[in-house]
């Protein structure tokens, strides 16, 4: 019986973004796996966490996130890591997407925004706006440690349009949806996103391998 199902432990989300957890507990809960949070595991944030993703790649430091909290908790922990990738800017912000601004003052929808506000103004003038999202999600248990990636293709948008999600979702127009993930509800959003993506198959692999 795989971790987090009826009779196991809980799997222990390990982020601190409102936002993540507002996604992220629907499919865990549409799986039937049991999941619980930081602030429920009562692991309260160190200064540590913040020199956790350091790495130059999303697998890097979703694996590093995971192995952190594990090592805290005892618990199966799922975590992730997660950006925008623009074509025209070379990839970027990438690995950095929370941190793009630079503006450690800053949290929640006033990161977004400086967030949004440097990538409107990188992209001024610039034709090709294609973008990707890119979400690795990692799972440790002491056992073992699983690495699955999901991505959703997509144009960074001039404005934003609409007010659901978080991050860069008002900017991003995905294909498949034809319409920004601002403008899509939690469930048209996590059928075909980046985090959904990866998080589906992990929890596949999850039950596949017991």
């Amino acid at each position: 019986m795989a971790d987090g199902q009826a009779g196991g432990p809980e799997i222990l989300l390990a982020t601190r973004s409102a936002g993540k957890l507002w996604e992220l507990r629907p499919i865990f809960e549409d799986a039937g796996l049991r999941v619980i949070d930081l602030n429920e595991a009562g692991l309260p944030e160190t200064e540590d966490e913040a020199r956790v993703e350091c790495f130059e790649t999303f697998e890097a430091n979703a694996l590093a996130k995971a192995r952190h909290f594990w090592a805290r908790s005892r618990r199966p922990v799922v975590a992730d890591d997660s950006g925008l990738e623009v074509h025209a800017l070379g990839g970027r912000p990438g690995v950095r997407s929370k941190r793009w601004a630079a503006r450690d003052d800053l949290t929640g929808r006033a990161l977004d925004a400086a967030n949004n506000a440097r990538l409107v103004a990188e992209l001024a003038g610039v034709a090709d706006r294609s973008a990707r999202y890119v979400c690795v999600a990692a799972y440790v248990d002491g056992r073992r440690e699983i690495l699955r990636r999901g991505e959703v293709y997509g144009v960074v948008l001039e404005s934003p349009r609409g007010s659901e999600g978080f991050g860069y979702d008002p900017y991003f127009e995905a294909t498949e949806l034809g319409r920004t993930f601002g403008e899509s509800v939690r469930e048209e959003k996590a059928r075909i996103s980046h985090r959904g993506r990866a998080f589906r198959e992990l929890i596949a692999e999850l039950r596949a391998s017991g």
